[in-house]
């Protein structure tokens, strides 16, 4: 099955893995001890990121280390990029109605 970096990240103890490897590679038992599951279930969870492309094992010694590889996470970027322009614009022009019931309520001078 094909999976994507949507898949991973919908899940919330993928996340937090993501976050806890972002700034340094640790090994699956350090991972593994972050989470009241199984190790095995975490390592699922990593089989899942790896196959997405968002981390990538290696094998040091006797242990193996997970890295993070977050530059797949740009295929998010991209894809809430479209929606945020939409919002903009939907501000934008939120703006323009407040401004014109704000100029609409403002007390007219009366000329004596």
């Amino acid at each position: 099955m094909r999976r994507d970096v949507f898949q991973a990240i919908a899940d919330p103890t993928r996340r937090e893995i993501l976050n806890m490897i972002a700034y340094k590679p640790l090994n699956v038992n350090a991972v593994a001890e972050n989470f009241d599951v199984s190790r095995a279930a975490i390592y699922k969870h990593m089989k899942i990121l790896t196959e997405c492309g968002l981390i990538m094992m290696t094998q040091q010694g006797r242990e193996r280390y997970c890295e993070a590889k977050l530059e797949k996470l740009s295929e998010v970027s991209a894809w809430i990029e479209q929606y945020r322009q939409v919002w903009e614009m939907k501000f934008d022009a939120l703006e323009i109605y407040l401004d014109k019931l704000q100029s609409k309520k403002k007390p007219k001078k009366k000329i004596k």
